[in-house]
């Protein structure tokens, strides 16, 4: 098993302040942050990070492509059986097997044709992950998720395929303030019967929080800048 890194103080020290924000931003609500889920986005990162992060107690992971998932957790979760790993990234159909077999929660549950490939691998595995349908509320053309304007219509369709729905997420684009992206997609949460809100990441998470996350997600402010690797 990999040991952690030389940084393991301050992925421990990252983890104790971002927890304490978040107590910061619901007491100003208030509401119980206890109802509010760290996810430490652990994408690029290598699995020494991981292990720090687990060694200060951290327990939820986010990472955005399934084969890193794949890659980097199955000796953490033989240690760590209470492990839970959220996909966060766009997830294609022909991974949605590899998803499901190595994943926990699916935050980006997005059109139709994935719903569909969902529901019969949660059939014929027998693994029903719970997933957030993540909702485009910038209506970017860049970015994955359905339209605002259609995400009533898609919950229905997905709770008609069975699907366990938990909630909604979304991601504000970059150069708009999120509160009203976060508004929205808790104002479409509450009219759809929907506890969840998979919304906030390191510079906006307070802000989630106060607008009712249930999940943020968090990466850089624990575990520093990304590394991603040069290309060519």
């Amino acid at each position: 098993m990999t040991d952690a890194s030389p940084e393991a103080p301050a992925i421990a020290a990252g983890l104790a302040a971002i927890h304490d924000r978040i107590a910061e931003a619901a007491a100003t609500v208030p509401r119980d942050p206890a109802g509010v889920t760290l996810v430490a986005v652990a994408k690029t990162f290598p699995a020494e990070a991981v292990a720090a992060a687990l060694a200060a107690g951290q327990r939820h992971f986010g990472e955005n492509r399934v084969q890193e998932g794949m890659a980097k957790y199955p000796g953490f979760r033989d240690r760590h059986p209470d492990l839970v790993l959220h996909l966060i990234g766009p997830l294609q159909t022909n991974k949605v097997k590899q998803a499901v077999a190595h994943f926990d929660v699916i935050h980006t549950l997005d059109r139709p044709k994935l719903a569909e490939a969902l529901a019969k691998e949660f059939e014929t595995s027998g693994r029903r992950l719970p997933c957030f349908v993540q909702v485009n509320t910038g209506e970017e053309d860049q970015k994955a998720g359905c339209a605002p304007r259609e995400a009533d219509a898609f919950l229905a369709a997905c709770r008609a395929l069975g699907l366990p729905v938990v909630g909604l997420m979304c991601i504000p684009p970059a150069d708009e303030e999120p509160a009203p992206h976060f508004a929205l997609l808790n104002r479409i949460a509450q009219r759809n019967g929907l506890a969840q809100l998979s919304m906030g990441m390191s510079g906006d998470f307070e802000t989630a929080v106060m607008l009712g996350a249930t999940h943020v997600r968090v990466g850089s402010a624990i575990f520093g800048g990304r590394r991603y690797p040069p290309a060519g």
